[in-house]
């Protein structure tokens, strides 16, 4: 007999560019409980309204810490996660495109409050 045990997690999520923008900036789900299991994986997506804005960041909050940890960002399509992030990032950060974080190998500690933000990036650096 094989006993499978899961235990639950929530996600929540919230969205990050500026004042005066904010409302330009979407990110879904708004919230999301995972099973922790073996491989799971949370995707999650952002988009932005903002002309000429190229680069969607993320970052982490976890329960009780006052720090945001920087996951990474993708400028136009190409993705950098942070070294060291089981997270996998995917798509497009320019206006009205969809930017995807997917979590990686969920386990407690990825119970937390994701961000992304959009900003612009010049070419030039």
């Amino acid at each position: 007999m094989l006993t499978i045990t899961f235990l639950a997690l929530t996600i929540s999520f919230t969205v990050v560019s500026g004042a005066s923008n904010s409302d330009k900036v979407h990110q879904t789900p708004p919230e999301m409980v995972v099973a922790i299991e073996s491989r799971a994986m949370a995707p999650l997506k952002c988009s932005h309204s903002i002309k000429d804005y190229n680069r969607i960041l993320w970052y982490k909050q976890q329960r009780n810490d006052k720090q945001l940890q920087f996951l990474g960002y993708i400028f136009l399509t190409d993705a950098k996660p942070e070294k060291g992030m089981a997270v996998a990032m995917s798509g497009s950060a320019e206006q009205d495109q969809i930017a995807m974080l997917t979590i990686q190998n969920i386990s407690v500690e990825s119970s937390a409050v994701y961000f992304c933000a959009a900003s612009i990036q010049n070419a030039a650096y």
